[in-house]
């Protein structure tokens, strides 16, 4: 794809030199979630397995792409499951290992990680981070309402009003 993956453009240093500003960011996310709506439409009935921020590809109007696919199972209540190639565990968020855990829930939760990803530009997993905050995830989780907005990413503070930026992270904490 034209503009490689949101991982790369999130967390690798050629790409930060331009960080994603706020409205592709949503722009992405938005995208993301929709084509996950459709995998869980009853026309698809898809469970993703592992979706995370490597598997989002962009084009070059920054429309995002889903990759990864694997071979196709059936999975739980009629849903096929897609298995990916790499099966190795995510750095980015939760890897489903067990086939109970294989659910449309999972993959919104997923989501969840990644939209956190998205408005933090941060890791979900990062050792490099102080203690306490090396679990993006744990760390939103235990932030008071209050402070939740000192997850955004200060790079691209002033592009998004308040009541955007709280909405995009009630949302994410909704997934999780």
């Amino acid at each position: 794809m034209p503009r490689s993956s949101l991982e790369n453009h999130l967390f690798r240093r050629y790409f930060q030199s331009q960080p994603l500003p706020w409205s592709l960011r949503i722009k992405i996310a938005l995208g993301a979630a929709k084509g996950l709506a459709f995998l869980h439409s009853d026309e698809a009935k898809v469970i993703y397995g592992n979706f995370k921020t490597s598997k989002i590809l962009l084009d070059s109007n920054y429309n995002a792409k889903r990759s990864g696919y694997g071979l196709a199972k059936e999975g739980l209540q009629g849903y096929s499951m897609l298995q990916l190639s790499d099966c190795s565990c995510s750095n980015s968020n939760k890897f489903y290992h067990e086939e109970e855990d294989l659910t449309p829930e999972g993959d919104v939760y997923s989501f969840g990680v990644v939209l956190l990803e998205i408005l933090s530009g941060r890791r979900a997993l990062d050792a490099n981070r102080p203690s306490g905050e090396q679990d993006l995830v744990q760390h939103a989780r235990s932030a008071k309402i209050c402070k939740l907005h000192q997850l955004l990413d200060a790079r691209i503070e002033g592009q998004h009003s308040s009541d955007e930026a709280r909405k995009a992270l009630n949302l994410a904490m909704k997934c999780l």
